[in-house]
């Protein structure tokens, strides 16, 4: 087997299907903003405003000309919907843009819009996992080949796809922010497998955790602890832990802290020897 060389550093041709290399870009040229219609295949449903970009596109202009495909008279944008958005806003009249030609293909499309938004950090995982699973229903890709069109591995393109299958106030979250891709994918194993209200408090509950904390809740949950106090612990421990390590530091010795169910809980104290006994005994006592 051929070893898969990396494509980091390597731009954006590197990034994308080798259809989308059969239509090779031509000069970059200046066409009329009014003249571009928005990429119908745009994976980002979110465009925030950013007025620090706006500055620099007022001050210097497009540096990195967009890219767009003709449709007649008219020309259809690609990549670069943040850009041209920005020029929108400042009032710019023209951009610069490289025209590709045989792009009409709406699978190369979506890859190279998806490859410019990926390169991006802040597309949210929620709008990559569609524009992913569009590229496998809609237009017939394998995983290995959406991972190939977008410099992904090919479990990062199965691992994405997977968060689809929450309900959608979890993706919603994700969508929003609220909760992590991290969060959400530790809550996969409960869909199907407990009733919907236990889901809902768990979702409640995943946010003040740690992931390795969520994913500890929900093997909880799957062995039949259902009851809220399943999930009140978790967030409790998660509370305590920053305790208990101010306090472990403080006695030079192992402290964790223990919910009950009523309410309440233990402080436990670790020691190893009698000499070690004494010591803690001695500076507890003497703590003012």
């Amino acid at each position: 087997m051929k070893a898969r060389r990396s494509t980091m550093g390597r731009g954006l041709s590197s990034l994308i299907s080798q259809e989308a290399l059969t239509s090779q870009p031509a000069a970059v040229v200046r066409v009329q903003i009014a003249a571009i219609d928005a990429n119908p295949e745009q994976p980002r449903h979110q465009f925030d405003a950013d007025d620090d970009f706006c500055l620099s596109i007022k001050q210097h202009g497009i540096i990195s000309p967009l890219l767009v495909r003709r449709d007649g008279r008219r020309y259809v944008l690609i990549a670069g919907e943040r850009r041209l958005r920005a020029a929108r806003a400042v009032g710019l009249t023209e951009v610069p843009v490289l025209l590709r030609n045989n792009a009409d293909n709406p699978a190369v499309q979506l890859e190279l819009a998806l490859v410019e938004n990926l390169q991006r950090t802040d597309l949210n995982p929620i709008d990559a996992a569609l524009g992913f699973q569009r590229l496998i229903s809609q237009y017939g890709h394998t995983q290995e080949a959406v991972a190939l069109a977008v410099g992904k591995e090919r479990s990062t393109i199965a691992n994405a796809v997977r968060l689809l299958k929450l309900p959608q106030e979890v993706l919603d979250a994700v969508r929003e922010g609220d909760l992590s891709a991290g969060h959400a994918r530790a809550l996969l194993p409960l869909v199907g497998q407990v009733p919907a209200p236990t889901l809902d408090d768990a979702v409640q509950a995943v946010g003040s955790l740690s992931v390795r904390g969520a994913e500890a809740l929900v093997r909880q949950l799957l062995r039949g602890e259902t009851d809220q106090f399943a999930i009140d612990r978790q967030a409790r421990l998660q509370a305590a832990t920053p305790i208990a390590e101010r306090l472990t530091e403080r006695l030079s010795a192992e402290v964790s802290v223990r919910p009950r169910k009523q309410g309440g809980g233990r402080i436990v104290i670790d020691y190893t020897n009698a000499d070690e006994l004494q010591r803690l005994v001695a500076q507890l006592t003497s703590a003012t």
